[in-house]
């Protein structure tokens, strides 16, 4: 009868013991996990231009200090801003999505004829209205907590850029994973992150500013309002940018402006849709090429756990899972040979 090594039990029981605290650390950690997320993300965006810096002879605290500024100016500012306008506008979000709806319902009215159905009926354009003005809400109370976040993000990076070197080795002395697969999460890590989280945001960016235009040249009412809600609607797979198009053109269309609502659904369809196959040609190729299958479960993952940032996050953490994977059953998923 086979006996259980001790060594075995002794390595089971450390693993075990790993386990319970990584859960434990995990669940206390979970309301400031965006603000780590953001640390590493900003880290492996601006390890680079750190060195280079210390290399031109500045000193580590003031490199430091200047690219966080730079981070704090070019992404955070803009990002708050967009959180701040969505969570002041959450009330006309509610009140356009019902004129949409009742603008669909009397599309629906006249097609009525056609199918001997009461297709109006089946739309309750309050109870859509409420469950949007309920996600809304939740979407700004995950954005509040992210908020909370950015001091511990701050904190992470800095000691992040100054001591890089220092936990490099750090990493590779405690990650229980072969040299050259550690130089692959290394490598193949560094693109994901740069893809999520500079490409796939510039491209949607760009996309919005494109159908901004659009709606500057057929006096949408709120114009910024609806380039925000394209812009993110872009970073959707299989949604798009047609999550702001669409409503757009609906409200013009109801409010008998023809040729604008038209207009709209052609610039939309047409030009922005260029506009996204030419930017992703452009950005995307230079980066890692993201599965929209990734992206959109990033975003469904994402959202509920950091708010509004995880429409970043989200697909860089699905994106980072899988690699693991990849890792995992390269390091220890092979085979025997057969004796």
């Amino acid at each position: 009868m086979n006996r259980i090594k001790p060594s075995l039990v002794r390595q089971l029981f450390v693993l075990l013991l790993i386990l319970f605290l990584l859960v434990l650390i995990f669940k206390e950690i979970l309301p400031y996990l965006s603000g780590v997320l953001g640390a590493i993300t900003l880290h492996v965006i601006l390890r680079k231009k750190m060195s280079r810096l210390v290399e031109k002879g500045w000193k580590p605290v003031m490199a430091a200090s200047y690219l966080i500024f730079l981070s704090f100016i070019g992404i955070l500012v803009p990002i708050t801003l967009t959180i701040l306008m969505l969570t002041s506008k959450i009330g006309k979000a509610v009140a356009n999505s019902e004129k949409v709806l009742q603008a669909i319902k009397e599309q629906f009215d006249q097609a009525e004829i056609y199918f001997g159905y009461d297709l109006s009926r089946t739309i309750d354009s309050s109870s859509v209205a409420t469950w949007l003005s309920n996600n809304l809400q939740s979407l700004g109370v995950g954005t509040f907590n992210a908020f909370i976040a950015i001091g511990i993000m701050y904190f992470m990076l800095y000691y992040m850029l100054i001591h890089r070197h220092e936990l490099k080795k750090l990493m590779i002395s405690y990650i229980p994973l072969g040299e050259d697969n550690l130089k692959v999460i290394g490598v193949e890590g560094d693109e994901l992150v740069k893809s999520n989280a500079l490409g796939i945001p510039l491209v949607a960016f760009f996309q919005g500013l494109v159908a901004l235009i659009g709606f500057l040249i057929v006096g949408v009412p709120d114009p910024l309002f609806w380039f925000v809600i394209t812009a993110l609607g872009a970073m959707v797979p299989f949604v798009g940018t047609a999550i702001g198009i669409v409503p757009v053109a609906i409200l013009l269309l109801s409010q008998g402006m023809q040729w604008q609502g038209i207009f709209i659904l052609i610039y939309g369809f047409v030009i922005v849709g260029i506009t996204d196959n030419v930017l992703r040609l452009y950005i995307l190729n230079r980066l890692a090429s993201v599965h929209p299958l990734i992206t959109l479960f990033g975003v469904v993952v994402g959202v509920p756990l950091f708010g509004f940032i995880g429409l970043i996050f989200g697909p860089i953490l699905i994106s980072l899972f899988l690699l693991i994977l990849k890792i995992y059953k390269h390091e220890y998923g092979k085979t025997e040979d057969k004796i």
